[in-house]
This record gives C-alpha cells, sequence and structure tokens, in this order.
C-alpha cells in the first residue's frame, strides 16, 4: 500500500496546542506521511510567533502562508479569508496531499477547507457540530466547515448528532473525543517545578490563569468588555492571588484587547504578569496544578481551553461572557457577566469555597475518550478515496409529514 500524504493546516497556537496529537499519530503511522502547514498568528511576532514551538515538537514545516490579518475589523478578516484561500490553493496546488486536515471554527480554517473542498482534495474536519451560540461567528463557520468537508472527527456524542442532522452521511462521522485530552491524560505538560522556576509562581499562594477573546459581533466593544475582569483581577492580586494574562487570538477586536493588556502589563501590577503566549506545554502544566487539592488554582476568561481542557485537570473556571454560551461543559465551570463583581465572586468561588473545589475534583469530563489521534490517523489511512469520498450526498429527503419536512 502507498503512503498517503496528509496535508494539516494550522493557523493559530491554540489550534496548533489541540491539533499536535493528531500530527503525532499520523507521523507514526506506517501507511501516512504529513504536510504541515502553517499560517495566521504562528507567523506574526505579535501573537508570540510560535513557529519556534512547533519545530521543538520535532515536525518539519512544509509551507508558511502569510494571511494579513490586523485584528481590528470584521473588514479585514474578510479580507483574509479571501487572501488565505488564494494563497493556500497554491500551496495545495504545489505539494498535492492526498487529503487535507482542518481544525475547529477559525476564519484561517475556512479558508484552508474552501481551498481543499474546490480542488478536490478530500478534507477531514475536526471539532465540527460544537455549540458556541454567544455572539461569536463561531458557529456559522464551524457549519460551514462540516458541509464543505468530506470526513468528520467530533469531540462529543452531542456533535456527532449535529452533524447528522445537517444531512451528512454516517460512514463520515467518528466521534473520537478531545485531541489535546491524549497529551494530558500521557502526562505531556510542565511539572509544578517547571512552571515555579519560569513563572516565579509561590504556590503557597493562590494561581490563576486568564485568557479572554473578543466577541465577533460585538467586537467593537472588546476593551470595554475586558475592562471588568482587570478590576476584578487586580482586586484579588491585592489580596495575594497570583495571575498570568495571555494575549487573545488574532480575531477583530483583538487588537483592542492588547492595547489594554499592554497598558495594564507596564503598570506593573503586583502579582500578576502578561505573556504573548505560554505554550501549550506550560499553559497545561499551570492548570494541572489544580490536580493537588492542596494549591487553589483556577482558569478565567472566555477561552474554549476554559471548558474543554479544564476538566481534564479538575480545575475551577470562571467562563466570563457570552462567547461559549451553548457549548458543552463540566460542573467545574461557573458564568460570570462583564461585571466586576460578579467575575471577582466566582474567582473567590473557584479559588475558596471547599464544596465547590471538591465537586470539581470529582466533576467528569465530558469530553474524554482516549486516543483521538490514533483514531483519526487510521480513518484517513483506511478510509476509501476516489469519487464516493469526493462525491457528497443529501441524507434528508426533505419529505414533509404532519407538517415536518424530514
Amino acid at each position: 500500500m502507498d503512503k498517503r500524504t496528509i496535508a494539516v493546516f494550522t493557523g493559530n497556537r491554540a489550534e496548533y496546542g489541540l491539533q499536535y496529537p493528531i500530527l503525532r499519530a499520523i507521523d507514526r503511522h506506517p501507511n501516512l506521511d504529513y504536510l504541515l502547514l502553517v499560517s495566521g498568528a504562528h507567523l506574526d511576532p505579535n501573537f508570540g510567533s510560535t513557529l519556534s514551538e512547533i519545530r521543538a515538537d520535532g515536525f518539519h514545516i512544509d509551507a508558511e502562508v502569510k494571511i494579513e490579518m490586523d485584528a481590528a475589523s470584521l473588514y479585514a478578516t474578510a479580507q483574509a479569508i479571501g487572501s488565505g484561500i488564494l494563497d493556500i490553493s497554491r500551496v495545495l496546488n504545489d505539494l498535492k496531499p492526498d487529503m487535507m486536515v482542518v481544525y475547529a471554527d477559525r476564519f484561517e480554517g475556512l479558508a484552508a477547507v474552501i481551498a481543499a473542498s474546490q480542488m478536490n482534495i478530500p478534507t477531514a474536519h475536526i471539532e465540527g457540530g460544537d455549540l458556541t451560540e454567544g455572539g461569536a461567528l463561531d458557529d456559522s463557520v464551524r457549519h460551514a466547515m462540516s458541509k464543505l468537508a468530506h470526513l468528520h472527527f467530533t469531540t462529543n456524542q452531542q456533535a456527532s448528532n449535529r452533524i447528522l442532522a445537517m444531512g451528512e452521511e454516517p460512514w463520515r462521522v467518528h466521534t473520537v473525543g478531545f485531541p489535546a485530552i491524549d497529551l494530558i491524560s500521557e502526562g505531556r505538560f510542565a511539572s509544578a517545578k517547571e512552571v515555579v522556576e519560569k513563572l516565579g509562581l509561590d504556590l503557597s499562594r493562590p494561581v490563576m490563569l486568564f485568557t479572554q477573546h473578543s466577541v465577533s459581533t460585538e467586537f467593537d466593544q472588546s476593551a470595554e468588555q475586558l475592562t471588568p475582569s482587570l478590576v476584578a483581577i487586580e482586586r484579588l492580586a491585592a489580596e495575594g492571588v497570583q495571575t498570568i494574562l495571555t494575549y487573545p487570538n488574532n480575531d477583530a477586536g483583538g487588537k483592542a484587547i492588547i492595547t489594554e493588556l499592554e497598558v495594564f502589563g507596564a503598570a506593573k501590577v503586583p502579582n500578576t504578569q502578561v505573556f504573548r503566549s505560554l505554550g501549550r506545554h506550560l499553559y497545561h502544566g499551570v492548570l494541572a496544578l489544580a490536580r493537588d487539592p492542596s494549591l487553589r488554582v483556577a482558569c478565567v476568561g472566555n477561552s474554549s481551553s476554559g471548558l474543554k481542557e479544564t476538566p481534564a485537570f479538575n480545575c475551577p473556571t470562571v467562563n466570563i461572557g457570552s462567547r461559549q454560551e451553548g457549548r458543552l461543559r463540566g460542573e467545574n465551570v461557573l458564568d460570570a457577566h462583564y461585571d466586576a463583581d460578579s467575575i471577582s465572586a466566582s474567582m473567590r468561588r473557584c479559588l475558596f469555597d471547599e464544596d465547590f473545589r471538591a465537586l470539581c475534583r470529582r466533576a467528569e469530563n465530558p469530553y474524554w475518550l482516549g486516543d483521538a489521534g490514533t483514531k483519526i490517523a487510521e480513518v484517513l489511512a483506511t478510509v476509501p478515496l476516489g469519487q464516493r469520498i469526493i462525491r457528497k450526498r443529501m441524507t434528508l429527503k426533505g419529505e414533509m409529514r404532519d407538517g415536518w419536512f424530514r
């Protein structure tokens, strides 16, 4: 059997951290080779330029696809999608992969799946079928990517059910779980000693990890929505709580958040640190501190990692605002409004409420199935190619019975 060449597209730091187990599984599979296409924030020094992290993990980069994006407006996002389609299609035309893998709900990924699907390159979409109904454009982008893709690898059964409800053929849909948990279950993250050394933390005092992104449909309010969070962080910092703040994604409104974080960082508020990117290894290392019941650790913000990754560490989490509304979450998550009192109260509950902390330690992880990367690689290696996978069929007939179309 000839080896299949799988193009894997990644457009930002968080996405790559979730794709790592998939890349590793493809690399280890005897019948697969990978071509890694990096784009978006990976190439932007304003967001930590994470190419070095990819190379440090031992992966070769086969193409750098520059997508111009100033993180200031939805116009810029639309322009970035258009330029991304042009540049990614040129790369795919040169590399000629057998299949393409894209992830989740980012605008860079949308450009990649449009380019690949229109070139008759069978495309696998990871993490389709999820919901985020809180004003981001993620749902629209994610579901559009699902309808363009030829294979679907979901993180949970609810997501699979939604993709089937879109009329996708059942043989195309695979419920594999959340790939990032593969690495977490293996203990592939920084040790407590390494976290303390690199971040200068005092583990006798509470620690919070904070990331807040913009909301696409409210991007002009990004700075305003961030302010209550910073007020709450400063309140707890005065009480000795240590907070690590990281930059947002390069979405519309992201630049306004970065400006506010730079001002906050320049003020040198005691017990706070601002980073462009921690990297997956260190980020998960901080969350893993929560596994020790003697330590007081919380994740705060509106990143999807607060819902999808923290359950694996039994880490108490504050989810701020509407961005993740509707997304599947565990019992370790508290919701807070854009209000300093609401946010600080939820922070204190995560850090000091022993009943809630105990609940977090025994809460089930709704995204855990195990070996997601290996499952994905095996399907990529064995699924029949050719016309059957390219020619998508709609399973919904549109017949009306009792007033309902089925």
